[in-house]
């Protein structure tokens, strides 16, 4: 039986479209522990690579960066650089929000430590 080469196009056609679909992104990241993980889904939070699966290989995708830092991370970094700076710092302390006392060195010294901690546990280390 011959086929024509309409029906030959459509076969064709019809298996290069599937295999696209088995094209897919890996995300890899590290945890906190050290330990890899991999996922067709990125984690929250967490810088991670992008490799891209088409069923035959894994390659890079190039020019994809790792993800932003995770929101506690900037948050943490926030705070920290509000202790760095020289200009004094306003807390807020009958919760009407609007500050009403600055720190003292004591306590500028002491949310300083709070800050650095928050940065070496929510942000990667360069």
């Amino acid at each position: 039986m011959r086929l024509s080469t309409r029906t030959c196009l459509l076969f064709m056609a019809t298996t290069l479209a599937s295999g696209g679909a088995l094209a897919a992104n890996v995300y890899k990241w590290k945890d906190a522990n050290g330990v890899t993980h991999s996922s067709d889904k990125p984690p929250a939070g967490q810088p991670y690579e992008v490799r891209r699966v088409d069923g035959q290989y894994a390659a890079e995708i190039p020019g994809d960066e790792p993800a932003a830092e995770s929101a506690a991370c900037a948050s943490a970094r926030r705070s920290l650089s509000a202790f760095e700076d020289a200009r004094p710092v306003q807390v807020d302390t009958d919760g009407d929000g609007k500050p009403d006392r600055t720190l003292s060195d004591e306590e500028r010294q002491s949310h300083r430590g709070v800050a650095e901690a928050a940065v070496k546990a929510n942000c990667p280390a360069a």
